[in-house]
């Protein structure tokens, strides 16, 4: 099996569990031993070529910027697309084909809260995690009949360095010793690759917003607004 984005927080955790299962887990990072980068095209191609036989991938290679959408330079938004967005597709084409040949295997795409009910400064990273709720919902229901499985993972404030480049700009309620810990949605993930489960969400209140999110919109904002200490538009 393979995971992107394996050096550190969700996907080292992801890898560890699996490992703990008994499974040979390619870790693919920008350095390392199976090294790659998701956002170029020929690079993760080459990278699961190398590993060889895929049964599981976990695409989880993510990188965030928090900042309004009118301070951040467009740069960042090419990036973000490239590695959050873009990054998925080219790692799930090039893992996909052999899992159809052979009949079996398991798609997990590491999304986000933010995927279901973005907030302030995260504009463009909300985005890009929409971009792969979508893929990864449609996905699914074209897998159907093929013997392959497909996960969607929606994490929300989880313990990482995803922000340790930006600490200073950091809000006053993203609070690193309130977040959960990535052990249990590691373990979550191999659970959820075992019975075929549609979707994940971590912690619980990610699940609550999607309920909410999907009743009244505006009951989503509310929750929204009482996390980020009314930063959140009514």
């Amino acid at each position: 099996m393979l995971v992107t984005g394996a050096s550190r927080g969700i996907g080292a955790t992801a890898a560890d569990a699996f490992e703990g299962r008994g499974c040979t887990v390619g870790r693919v990072a920008r350095s390392g031993e199976l090294s790659a980068d998701v956002a170029d095209r020929e690079s993760i191609a080459a990278a699961v070529e190398r590993f060889g036989q895929v049964d599981v991938l976990v695409a989880n290679a993510g990188i965030a910027h928090y900042l309004p959408f009118t301070e951040m330079p467009v740069e960042l938004v090419e990036q973000l697309t490239q590695v959050n967005w873009l990054g998925t597709v080219y790692t799930v084409k090039a893992a996909l084909p052999g899992m159809l040949e052979r009949r079996r295997g398991h798609v997990v795409i590491v999304s986000s809260g933010a995927g279901i009910r973005s907030f302030p400064g995260a504009a463009v990273y909300g985005a890009t995690k929409s971009a792969q709720r979508g893929f990864g919902e449609a996905l699914r229901h074209e897998l159907k009949g093929t013997g392959v499985g497909l996960t969607m993972v929606y994490p929300g404030q989880v313990r990482s360095s995803l922000h340790a480049h930006e600490k200073e700009r950091m809000p006053d309620w993203y609070d690193l010793e309130r977040a959960a810990p990535a052990e249990p949605l590691g373990k979550a993930i191999v659970e959820a690759v075992e019975k075929d489960r549609r979707d994940v969400f971590y912690p619980s209140n990610v699940r609550l917003l999607r309920i909410m999110h999907g009743l009244r919109p505006t009951l989503a904002d509310a929750m929204l607004r009482r996390i980020m200490d009314r930063s959140a538009a009514p």
